[in-house]
Order: C-alpha cells, then sequence, then structure tokens
C-alpha cells in the first residue's frame, strides 16, 4: 500500500526553490554552445594557483586540517582577520569575532537564525539576492521591501529609498539585509548611503547584514565604502573567496560580527553541519595574497565582459541593462517578457542554449533576468545575441 508523503511544515509552503540559480532542468537544442548565466563559469576563470596547492596540501596533510573547531582552524582565523581588517578599515578579533562557514550561503542562513524572531519584520532591499527574502520567510518573519532605484540615468548611482528604510525601522523592523555590491544588479553603494545606511540603524537600535561577497570586484576605480567602517558594533559581514576568486567549490566563506552573535552562529552551526569543511578552510590561506597583478587582471578580464555584453543589449530596443559598478551581474528588464518571464527564459533554453535567472526570484521584477557574465567571454558575446533576438520574437 503506498504511504501518503509526510506533510510539510508550513514554513516549506512559502519557500519555492524550484526557479533558484541552478535548478532549472530545461533541454537544451543541438548545435549551440550552452551558456548557463545562472551561475559563473570556473573553467573560463579558475582558482589561483595558491589555492589548488593550498588545498592539496591540506588534503595531503591530513590531521591538521581535517577537523576543525566549529568556528573554524585558529590559525585560519588568525590570517584571515588581519587581511580583512586591513581590507576593510575596521579590526576584528579572529577569536571572538569572525566565523568560518559552509559558503557564505551558509553563512547567511546562521546569521539570519541567530538574529530573526518568528513574527519580526526584517527589511529586505528589492531587487537583492533571493535567499535573504527565502530565509527571512522561512523563520516565519515577515520582510518589508525597501526599494533600490537602479533604473537611474547612465553615470548616475543606484539610490536606496532611505526614506523607506527610516519607515521600516520606525514601524518596527530592527533588521536590514542587503547586498553590495548588489545582486543582481551590480549596482555599488555610494558612500553616502551607506553611511546614511549606519546613521539610520543607529538611530533605531537596528542591526544590519550585509553581504560583500564582490567588494574585491569594482570596476573603474570607482570607490567602495565598507559598512563595517562606518557600524562594526551594528553588522555582520558576509564575505568570500567564491566568485570573484572562483573558489565556490570549496565552500567556505566567512562571516565577522559582534562576539555575541558568532557565538550563536557557532551554536547554530554545529548544529547543522558541524564546520566548514576542515580541508576547504586552507582555500582561504592565499586569499587577499595572490600573485602580483592576479587580481587586477581578473577583473580587467570581467570588465571586458562586462563592456561587449552591455553593448549588444544597449543596441537593442528590447532590453535594457545598467552598467555593472562591481561583482559580475547584469540585470537585464525585457519589457515584452512582463506576465510571461517564465515562459521567456524557457524559450531561452530552448531556442538560444541559454540559462538565466528569472527576475522574480529577486523582488517583484516580472519583465526581468539576470545573468553571471563571468564565462567564456566569445561564448557569453554569442549567448547575449541569442538573447537579444529572442527578446525581439517576444
Amino acid at each position: 500500500m503506498a504511504v501518503a508523503p509526510w506533510p510539510a511544515p508550513y514554513r516549506f509552503q512559502r519557500m519555492n526553490a524550484d526557479h533558484a540559480p541552478g535548478q532549472e532542468r530545461t533541454e537544451v537544442p543541438s548545435g549551440l554552445r550552452h551558456v548557463d548565466f545562472s551561475h559563473g563559469d570556473v573553467t573560463a576563470f579558475t582558482p589561483p594557483p595558491e589555492v589548488i596547492d593550498a588545498v592539496t596540501a591540506a588534503l595531503r596533510d591530513g590531521g591538521r586540517y581535517a577537523y576543525s573547531p566549529y568556528r573554524g582552524h585558529a590559525f585560519v582565523r588568525e590570517i584571515v582577520a588581519q587581511r580583512l581588517s586591513a581590507f576593510t578599515g575596521a579590526p576584528i578579533d579572529p577569536a571572538s569575532e569572525l566565523i568560518i562557514t559552509p559558503g557564505t550561503q551558509g553563512g547567511l542562513f546562521l546569521a539570519l537564525s541567530s538574529l530573526v524572531e518568528r513574527g519580526d519584520k526584517v527589511a529586505v532591499v528589492a531587487p537583492d539576492y533571493f535567499a535573504n527574502r527565502k530565509i527571512v520567510e522561512y523563520l516565519e518573519a515577515t520582510p518589508v521591501a525597501v526599494e533600490l532605484d537602479y533604473r537611474t540615468a547612465a553615470g548616475e548611482p543606484a539610490r536606496l529609498d532611505l526614506d523607506a528604510l527610516r519607515s521600516a525601522f520606525a514601524d518596527g523592523a530592527r533588521l536590514l539585509v542587503f547586498s553590495n555590491p548588489n545582486n543582481p544588479t551590480g549596482a555599488v553603494y555610494t558612500p553616502d548611503d551607506i553611511e546614511s545606511i549606519a546613521a539610520l540603524a543607529a538611530e533605531f537600535d537596528a542591526f544590519v547584514v550585509v553581504d560583500q561577497l564582490y567588494s574585491r570586484q569594482i570596476f573603474d576605480q570607482r570607490p567602495f565604502t565598507h559598512l563595517r567602517a562606518k557600524a562594526a558594533e551594528r553588522c555582520l559581514t558576509l564575505i568570500g573567496p567564491s566568485k570573484t576568486e572562483s573558489v565556490s567549490g570549496c565552500r567556505v566563506g566567512v562571516a565577522i560580527a559582534p562576539p555575541a552573535i558568532v557565538d550563536r552562529m557557532e551554536q547554530l552551526q554545529g548544529v547543522v553541519s558541524l564546520r566548514a569543511a576542515g580541508y576547504m578552510q586552507a582555500a582561504l590561506e592565499p586569499w587577499f595574497a595572490e600573485s602580483e597583478g592576479w587580481l587586477d587582471q581578473r577583473i580587467a578580464d570581467h570588465a571586458r565582459i562586462r563592456d561587449d555584453l552591455h553593448s549588444v543589449f544597449t543596441a537593442s530596443d528590447a532590453v535594457s541593462t545598467r552598467l555593472t559598478e562591481g561583482g559580475s551581474y547584469l540585470f537585464l528588464d525585457v519589457p515584452a517578457a512582463k506576465g510571461r518571464v517564465d515562459e521567456f527564459v524557457a524559450r531561452l533554453r530552448t531556442e538560444a542554449a541559454v540559462t538565466v535567472t528569472r527576475g522574480p526570484e529577486f523582488g517583484d521584477f516580472p519583465e526581468s533576468v539576470r545573468l553571471n557574465f563571468s564565462q567564456d567571454h566569445q561564448a557569453a558575446v554569442d549567448a547575449a545575441h541569442r538573447i537579444v533576438q529572442v527578446a525581439e520574437r517576444l
């Protein structure tokens, strides 16, 4: 006799991962090179050689690396804390203010689970990383959207709706979650906006979780302001080498926060996953110490892809996009896809051999799709032309 599946808890009914990046599974046409813009291509952009050497040495070493304390190997945390202190502009105690997590995604879940109660209101920037809203909802809290206006004139900065953030805090929200550079638009927050976020958090006794995963990959010598440098006692910073450095397969990230928050995250990590993989923590040892010129070259290579894709898209009336300021994302607006974005995404797969991430994953953006352009350069440009062709046929 067949047994009915065990009923899912209520919180799962609000969380839909069917369209999350990497989950789409549709046949693609033969004869075309499939380009998966839902994530970066680590064959086109390989990890720094020092990372490969460090992880290989850790595997051979064995016992020193296999098992770490729940918050990570102390000797790795000391190295990382020193470098991130210099990078973010605020000192970090490696023993009490830093935890190594199973990727920044794992760190995000631990962070929000350590800060959010059932019934809380949480300010969530829109558009922003899809998991922010989903985790808040999973924790049975209420996300309050705060708009990031990224559709500004060329050369003008994107602007956070600070009045809406003030209203969210005044209405009871005590936490803000956002990414900088912004995922999916590639916008970088201005120094003034970061100062304002810090000031509002202090005024309303609020806390901020900021994902700075792409903060090393900033284009055009644009200034970047770390929230930690303005409000270290009121923020938790997530960062790691998975994107710019192509180390996503190692699944290691870092969270920096006040000691009480790190303690909570460690307790939860001890239940959820015990620790970030011990051997893979070695990938953090050469982080920020790559060979001279490596990072500059990587940024330049991505800037060239960005510029070529932007040229393809802006040449057509069927799509529009903001020029990426940091990170590896383009957020395309496709007016003809409004209300039909799932059809557009499916047709890209079946007609153009292209995978993208649908805009509704990032908020109320029914006419948009996101691309990660960390790809083989020519393959990405060819795929961009095919995207335009499908958009023009809609």
